[in-house]
């Protein structure tokens, strides 16, 4: 078992957890690495560089934002959202960077934060690079990262650590299965669920105390996402004038019930609702938890939504057994596969986080371990080859509808799932490996480059 639910599950801001949370993480892990090594007091300049789908679409996603943030300290989890543009806004005003509370240092973004649009680094299409200079110009330090999805980031040195290896692989828990087929050996060995697998897991590390308490954290700031999303009307920013439309259609839903007007679609209306109510907050860069990717934040989200308020037997342990048994599905994907879309395509977040909700609604419905892996290969199955291509490079068109369709899916994978035994005649493994191949074989411009697909061939407006 790789990852932690709280790793896969992360509190950040919109609108990407590639570009926006990953280069926060990194900027601030470099500043961090600057005051260990007692280099803060000689450092009088810090540049920036961006490569790769890290720079062809970083200024949709907000890329510069989020390096200027992590360079004054700032971290995706704690920073307050509504406070973001002030704070980029007086950076970019006095250009100056306050590193470390208090120290200041120049900022020339032009000098300083460079994007290289035709080059890319060896490990991973969104790599960056830090240096911090003295007032001579001498490098003090020089690092290499890479955002490698969902928010995680790596240095190069983890790379050649790990010969080559995912660098975060590798963690000592008692279920420590790295495949689909070992998750459902040792559940049989040991009688036990995936959900009950992975809280084992996790409690090697926390008490089930602050597990569970986590568990409820992250559900509530998911429930609040849709909420604020659902009330909030206006043009998401970014240049394309995409209206939100969560409230809307909130109203219009809210009319219906109170006229008694039902259709069998309506609750699908809702599902659809609640996925684009959060994506509408990650395109303006609100507060969401990636699921397993911001660009992805909302399948998760709706599903569960729709099981806690929508379906009858709704219990709170299933909310604990869905995002358990969701991690070890996601947990599964990065490892053999990848979360990223800058390195397979839309397959590997909306993919993904389908394939997660499916197998976490099934296991929340009381369903066989084998019926879960099932819900969650048909989810995959049906989004193999699904490209990577922002309309302007912007987290809105088509991003924010393809999360309805997922969450849509999701559903309808783990109903599918449910009706038969678990026997299925592609395994989880087949298709999560069928989608790392895929994407290997995927050209570049389809994997969040913006230069093909819909950003290339729909006119922006």
């Amino acid at each position: 078992m790789p990852f932690s639910i709280f790793e896969l599950f992360k509190v950040g801001i919109g609108p990407s957890s590639s570009h926006t949370v990953g280069p926060m993480v990194a900027g601030s892990e470099f500043i961090a690495e600057l005051k260990t090594l007692n280099l803060v007091e000689k450092t009088t300049r810090i540049k920036t560089e961006l490569y790769g789908s890290l720079a062809l679409t970083g200024k949709g996603h907000a890329s510069d934002t989020a390096i200027l943030l992590g360079l004054s300290g700032e971290k995706p989890d704690l920073i307050d959202a509504d406070k973001i543009p002030a704070m980029v806004e007086n950076i970019r005003s006095i250009r100056a960077l306050n590193i470390c509370g208090n120290k200041i240092i120049s900022f020339n973004e032009s000098n300083d934060l460079i994007f290289h649009f035709e080059k890319s680094l060896p490990h991973h299409s969104n790599g960056m690079k830090f240096s911090a200079f003295d007032a001579a110009g001498t490098i003090l330090l020089k690092q290499e990262y890479y955002s490698i999805g969902g928010g995680f980031i790596a240095k190069s040195s983890d790379y050649d650590d790990s010969n080559g290896e995912n660098p975060l692989d590798n963690i000592d828990v008692p279920f420590a299965f790295k495949t689909a087929k070992e998750m459902l050996a040792m559940g049989k060995e040991n009688d036990k669920t995936i959900a009950e697998m992975v809280a084992i897991n996790e409690i090697t590390a926390i008490d089930r105390v602050k597990l569970f308490a986590g568990l409820d954290n992250l559900r509530d700031i998911m429930r609040s996402c849709i909420d604020k999303g659902m009330s909030k009307e206006g043009i998401l920013p970014g240049g394309l004038k995409v209206k939100r439309r969560a409230r809307n259609i909130h109203r219009q839903l809210m009319a219906s019930q109170h006229k008694n007007e039902y259709s069998p679609h309506n609750t699908m209306d809702w599902v659809s609702l609640y996925a684009i109510a959060v994506n509408e907050e990650n395109a303006a860069g609100g507060r969401v938890v990636t699921a397993p990717t911001n660009g992805a934040a909302g399948i998760l989200p709706a599903v569960l939504r729709y099981y806690e308020d929508i379906c009858p037997n709704y219990r709170v342990e299933g909310v604990y057994d869905f995002l358990l048994t969701a991690t070890a599905i996601g947990s599964l994907i990065k490892l053999n596969a990848s979360i990223s879309g800058a390195e397979v395509g839309c397959q590997g977040e909306v993919g993904s986080a389908c394939a997660m909700a499916a197998a976490g609604l099934a296991s929340a419905f009381g369903a066989t371990n084998e019926q879960i892996t099932n819900a969650a290969e048909i989810a995959i199955e049906h989004h193999l080859g699904m490209t990577c291509d922002p309309i302007g490079g912007l987290v809105q068109v088509p991003c924010i509808e393809r999360n309805a369709m997922g969450a849509v899916k999701a559903i309808n994978a783990a109903s599918l799932a449910m009706k038969g035994d678990g026997t299925h005649f592609v395994s989880l493994d087949d298709v999560i490996r069928t989608m790392r191949d895929t994407g290997r074989d995927m050209h570049k411009k389809y994997k969040e480059t913006s230069t093909g697909g819909l950003a290339v061939n729909v006119v922006e407006c």
